[in-house]
């Protein structure tokens, strides 16, 4: 048997998968929340305690930057490293691979219906295909065809300079230098993003905050969910409107910004935990102005595929098929 897993800073999610099988064939799978554990091997053999299954190999896919077979979690105290766990778990071999080059790996083999797409494009065969996924952070990643099939590359430009657009999106620029030294598109299309954009548009005086939304939002642990749950309810406060129409606007030309740097004429894939929840907002069309806003290329962005990754278990099935 083989074990893949997504690692976070909030939660881990484990899957024993049966290789004669095939990859998309898991004998049982579970999500533990990761702060509950020291490390990942306490966590892992919490997991593995639940059954008896032999475990050969495994591949996790992990929120951070790998190095030399090393990463530490962007967002948890814990250090991974690919000898450490292969000796500790009793394996032949472990694997450490970032979350989004998990997520990219999968790609390929998604089905029609674990996709939404917001523009049906021109797909070139074999040509570069790029991934950018909104979550806790802003995670990006692309494909490359090696002549065989498409390999996985990670990248960390998410922590790219942030580029405002327009005065609006200079004045965010401005807010955001006053409280960060250095202002990334994480910092805005991610779950940590959105509150950010929202503390804007309510401390400039762009919008109102609502005494009731003020209420629940002073007693959550995370903003996000009730900004974007508001935004796209029966009656929504114009602050939240606001807030997810920057959001998404920021994301498409994010999204664009990547496409054009590795020239992804086989298609973009918008994947992550926050753009199932906004899809309604995604495919309003907001999302694909900002993306072929591109002056001179936007014919050929207008070309581009682009579509939602729905499957919420991509991490661990583009771990699987890093095993093959």
């Amino acid at each position: 048997m083989w074990l893949v897993g997504d690692v976070g800073g909030t939660k881990t999610s484990l899957a024993i998968v049966d290789p004669s099988a095939g990859p998309r064939r898991w004998v049982r799978a579970a999500t533990l929340p990761s702060r509950d554990f020291p490390d990942l091997v306490s966590l892992v053999r919490a997991f593995l305690a639940q059954g008896n299954e032999r475990i050969e190999r495994a591949c996790f896919g992990a929120a951070g930057p790998v190095r030399a077979g090393r990463v530490h979690l962007t967002n948890l105290n814990w250090l991974l490293d690919e000898q450490e766990l292969t000796s500790t778990l009793q394996l032949s071999e472990a694997v450490l691979i970032n979350d989004l080059e998990a997520i990219a790996a999968a790609v390929p083999h998604l089905l029609p219906d674990e996709l939404r797409t917001l523009n049906a494009g021109r797909p070139e065969p074999h040509a570069a295909i790029a991934v950018i996924a909104p979550g806790t952070g802003l995670g990006e990643a692309f494909l490359t065809w090696d002549g065989m099939r498409y390999r996985a590359h990670p990248s960390e430009g998410g922590h790219t300079d942030f580029a405002p657009r327009d005065a609006q999106e200079l004045e965010l620029l401005r807010f955001l230098l006053e409280r960060f030294d250095h202002v990334s598109y994480e910092r805005l299309c991610s779950g940590q993003g959105m509150p950010n954009i929202y503390a804007f548009l309510k401390e400039t005086g762009r919008a109102e905050e609502p005494a009731w939304l003020a209420e629940r939002l002073a007693g959550a642990p995370d903003p996000t969910p009730i900004i974007v749950e508001a935004a796209l309810g029966a009656d929504p406060p114009p602050i939240c409107q606001n807030t997810l129409e920057l959001f998404v606007s920021i994301l498409g030309a994010e999204a664009g910004n990547l496409a054009l740097k590795i020239l992804a004429l086989g298609g973009v894939y918008v994947a992550g935990g926050i753009p199932p929840r906004i899809l309604p907002k995604l495919k309003d069309g907001t999302f694909m102005r900002a993306f072929q806003a591109k002056g001179r290329l936007s014919d050929i962005m207008a070309g581009i595929p682009v579509h939602v990754v729905t499957q919420p278990q991509a991490p661990l099935i583009g771990a699987a098929y890093r095993l093959m």
